[in-house]
């Protein structure tokens, strides 16, 4: 009877112990559950957050390619208006050239002119009295 007590006892105890121990594992598992939800909310906000990452990476490349473009018709179109002033440039030059020739040739032109006569005057009013004299006369002719 004695070993039989001895033996209850000690499965008393070790039933104590055991009833002990679940109590402090299920306290843990309690945590892990705990730690568990907010991982699994961690791991949410997570994927949200790379859904958002990925959907401004994909608005990104929208934007980077619209604007690559813009860019290139942008600058199609200054090199287009470059060759476009560049040829405005030319023709103004060429026109200046021309200009300075013929103010050269002019200036060049009454250097050599004879200085005007004194009685030039009376042969441009003996001109004129001529021309009108013809005109009347071949009035009157008709």
């Amino acid at each position: 009877m004695t070993f039989g007590i001895l033996v209850e006892g000690s499965v008393a105890i070790l039933l104590a112990v055991t009833i002990g121990y679940c109590i402090v594992l299920n306290s843990r598992l309690k945590r892990l559950h705990g730690d568990r939800d907010a991982l699994r909310q961690t791991v949410a906000d997570l994927v949200q957050a790379t859904n958002l990452a990925n959907a401004a990476i994909k608005e990104l490349k929208a934007t980077a390619i619209e604007t690559d473009e813009t860019l290139n018709a942008r600058l199609e179109e200054a090199e287009r208006f470059g060759v476009e002033l560049a040829s405005h440039i030319n023709a103004g030059q060429a026109l200046m050239e021309r200009v300075a020739k013929f103010t050269s040739a002019a200036r060049h032109s009454r250097s050599l002119e004879p200085e005007p006569r004194a009685d030039e005057p009376s042969l441009v009013k003996e001109a004129l009295n001529r021309l009108s004299t013809h005109e009347r006369m071949r009035g009157n002719a008709a």
